[in-house]
């Protein structure tokens, strides 16, 4: 039988240091880097993205597709802590926290390297 000892999320970015740079902004913390093989591990509450620097045309086309789900307490308040650096990215980059219609409250943030950030919370009614 499969034991599942975690999952993770596999980014691919064409830039390494400006995405470590852009999640270290929004409380991810790089804890593993191998530079030369253009790794990297960033974590956050227990949770974790992989970054991994490619540069080939497959993979530049496929770049836009990635998506990665960040559940957190609060949109509104990620939101509020991280406003003046979201509100500083280019147009189109960040979204404001906003409903669902599945019942998330998200913020939706493009990175350098074009993964989307949904980050969000549950808003059913309880």
């Amino acid at each position: 039988m499969l034991q599942v000892t975690g999952k993770k999320t596999f980014c691919l970015v064409l830039n390494l240091k400006e995405v470590i740079a852009f999640y270290e902004v929004i409380d991810l913390e790089c804890t593993f880097l191998v530079e030369e093989n253009g790794y990297a591990y960033m974590r956050c509450d227990g949770d974790a993205v992989r970054l991994l620097e490619v540069d080939t045309p497959e993979a530049k086309s496929a770049m836009r597709q990635h998506m990665v789900y960040i559940d957190i307490a609060s949109a509104d308040a990620f939101w509020s802590q991280h406003q003046a650096f979201l509100e500083s990215l280019p147009d189109s980059t960040a979204r404001a926290p906003f409903d669902q219609p599945y019942l998330q409250r998200e913020v939706h943030i493009y990175d350098p390297g074009g993964t989307i950030l949904m980050i969000g919370h549950d808003i059913r009614p309880r």
